[in-house]
């Protein structure tokens, strides 16, 4: 067991904290953040516009005309989810490039409406919720990476107009953004025309064809579930966080296919899914208390502690566990760096998404409609939420909680009889 710390610590911490470090990725992290409050927010009325699966209560909301109010309402947040992060992700890069975040944040935001193209109809023109939602994500990432990165080498460069030192700041900005903004937006609209040219047409459907439809294979399989599901685990076992660092190049993914399923889920709330594995799937069925599945190790550690280090450590870790915040497990018990429990910290994850995954496949358990929860929800309440109010899948998570403490029971055993032996000691 020494061993497999060793070579964790030695190949996977570095490999770790680079990932973690890494400017772009960071940037699509928190660029994408931004818009979570939009989405929890649409999410909600999502779930209102269809009555908790109670008829009675929909046939009302349509009868008073509350359920169009609604609809306008999942439109202005989920529809947004795009523009939100195209901005957001600008913003977050400039930072760490240190350059004006406002600039590159409004400039990447221009040159993603231009590259999206126009919904012309008999009477105006204006552009598809569709684009500017979680299907303009892949543009929305591009744009703002690529955009942010040309007006960091201008702006690094002196490449811009500088105003005297009388001019207020604000002001001197703009004037500093005019010459990168100027070869943006240029370039952008060169790119939107060629492709216009293309059978492709614009560049979200090249980049779905391209990008798109491999990442959906790979992040909606349960393989992929799987691959991912081990390397945060892996990456939380050595002490960088395997969340952050897997999700920023996964929640994109699956925050897409997320999209997809709301959206079959508002057309019919008993229609099947397209999508098993969503965002929603891996925080509320498969990392159950946070990445490890460490809501069963809190409880394991409630049923069987004796010794004085792990009694202490009940009140600490148990109100946190239960609102999915593992920090406390994480470095107070600890699982990290703690051979003892990383076969159960890397085998319950990974048994929840098989059978998660068969369950919602064979239909046994309603998958998740693509309504996003806030991950502080507690178990069994946000199983309830997350497949559209139905009560499978709360079942399912009370089952999958008792088989992880199964799995954890006899490791934290052990970790509590030579906790004991060395106070006794």
């Amino acid at each position: 067991m020494m061993r497999i710390t060793t070579f964790l610590e030695k190949y996977l911490t570095p490999l770790g904290a680079k990932l973690a470090n890494n400017k772009p990725l960071t940037a699509i992290r928190d660029g994408i953040a931004m818009a979570m409050p939009l989405i929890i927010v649409g999410s909600a009325a999502m779930l209102l516009a269809n009555g908790f699966a109670i008829d009675a209560f929909k046939n009302w909301l349509m009868d008073t005309g509350a359920f169009d109010w609604l609809v306008k309402v999942v439109n202005a947040t989920f529809g947004l989810m795009g523009v939100v992060s195209v901005f957001g992700i600008a913003y977050r890069y400039a930072q760490s490039l240190k350059v004006d975040p406002t600039s590159a944040g409004i400039l990447s935001l221009a040159s993603f409406i231009l590259v999206t193209p126009d919904l012309i109809t008999k009477d105006a023109t204006g552009i598809s919720f569709g684009y500017l939602g979680a299907a303009g994500l892949f543009a929305a990432i591009l744009v703002a990476l690529v955009s942010t990165k040309i007006f960091s080498i201008f702006v690094k460069r002196n490449i811009q107009i500088k105003m005297p030192d009388g001019v207020p700041p604000a002001v001197a900005a703009s004037f500093a953004a005019l010459i990168p903004g100027a070869v943006i937006i240029v370039g952008w609209g060169g790119i939107y025309a060629l492709l216009a040219a293309t059978p492709f047409h614009n560049i979200h459907q090249i980049l779905q064809v391209l990008l798109g439809q491999p990442l959906t294979a790979f992040g909606g399989s349960l393989a992929g579930a799987l691959v991912v599901t081990i390397l945060t685990s892996l990456f939380w076992f050595v002490g960088v966080h395997g969340g952050n660092v897997t999700g920023a190049i996964m929640s994109p993914i699956w925050l897409g296919m997320m999209a997809q399923n709301l959206k079959v889920y508002e057309a019919n709330p008993n229609a099947v899914m397209p999508h098993i594995v969503t965002q929603p799937f891996m925080d509320m069925f498969v990392y159950l208390g946070g990445g490890g599945a460490t809501f069963g190790l809190v409880i394991a550690i409630l049923i069987t502690a004796k010794s004085a280090k792990l009694k202490m450590m009940k009140p600490l870790i148990t109100a946190p566990g239960i609102f999915n915040i593992n920090e406390p497990t994480m470095f107070g018990v600890p699982v990290v760096l703690n051979v003892k429990l990383i076969i159960p910290f890397v085998l319950a994850p990974v048994v929840n998404a098989i059978i998660a995954f068969i369950a919602m496949s064979t239909g046994l358990v309603h998958a998740t409609v693509g309504i996003v929860i806030p991950w502080v929800m507690p178990p069994v309440l946000s199983g309830f939420l997350a497949t559209g109010s139905h009560i499978s899948g709360a079942v399912l998570q009370i089952v999958l909680i008792i088989i992880d403490v199964l799995l954890y029971l006899p490791f934290v055993k052990v970790m509590d009889n030579d906790e004991v032996k060395l106070e006794q000691s």
